[in-house]
């Protein structure tokens, strides 16, 4: 029995398990959602929501929240989305200005300078200024956990996805796929049937087979060339006479 063992240990020294979640925290922060497994999702979860529950009371002026939240988080320096891929093309020297001043600070706030096109932003700062202010109406529950059908490879373990609640895509206007050539000739068999099944089932139409039968009975009762045809009172020639 697990009588007063608390949390999960993930197979993991407290030092190395604190690094984790901070590390994972900061990147949930950056980019909004991670893929991860199960047991990580469900121990990060909880921690997550205390940082954000930190980050209210430091958008609301409290600076020990605020000193709480750089000690369990840290205080790594993120690249924005939108500057991402400029930024994996730039050199190390590039790289180095838009993370820090030339006197060797940390760019925090995100504010371009000194003809930087971008630098780097806190994620404290991200957190409080930009995560913390979509949820100032909100009690709790700053994050989901889905389950994917997908497991780990090496150890088997299912797979889930950590996001942060109002983060998830909008599938936006559903519009149907255009039709493809089969499905057209098909659509017009079909209305191409349905229209001679109509015509058919029409009340006085005959059908095919019975306008050739008529006009088969009509060629052997038309008389050939040479013959004289009866008068109109008789019907043949066994006749009887008037």
């Amino acid at each position: 029995m697990r009588h007063l063992v608390a949390w999960r240990k993930l197979n993991r020294t407290s030092e190395h398990r604190e690094a984790l979640r901070r590390n994972m925290a900061q990147n949930l922060f950056e980019r909004g959602q991670i893929t991860t497994t199960l047991a990580k999702a469900k121990d990060l979860r909880p921690f997550v929501e205390r940082l954000i529950t930190l980050a209210r009371k430091a958008r609301a002026g409290s600076l020990r929240a605020r000193q709480r939240l750089i000690s369990l988080l840290g205080d790594r320096a993120v690249i924005p989305q939108e500057y991402q891929e400029q930024y994996e093309e730039m050199s190390d020297a590039a790289r180095t200005r838009a993370l820090r001043s030339r006197s060797g600070r940390r760019h925090r706030l995100g504010q371009a300078r000194g003809g930087q096109k971008f630098t780097a932003v806190s994620v404290v700062h991200h957190l409080i200024d930009n995560v913390a202010a979509r949820y100032e109406d909100r009690p709790g529950g700053y994050t989901r956990v889905i389950r994917l059908g997908t497991v780990h490879r090496g150890d088997n373990a299912p797979l889930a996805v950590l996001q942060l609640v109002g983060e998830e895509e909008s599938p936006g206007t559903v519009t149907r796929p255009e039709k493809t050539a089969r499905q057209r000739q098909t659509e017009r068999r079909y209305a191409f049937a349905a229209k001679a099944i109509r015509r058919t089932t029409r009340p006085g139409a005959s059908t095919g087979a019975e306008e050739q039968g008529d006009s088969a009975i009509a060629a052997t009762e038309t008389p050939e060339a040479g013959e004289v045809a009866p008068p109109a009172g008789e019907s043949g020639p066994d006749a009887p006479a008037s």
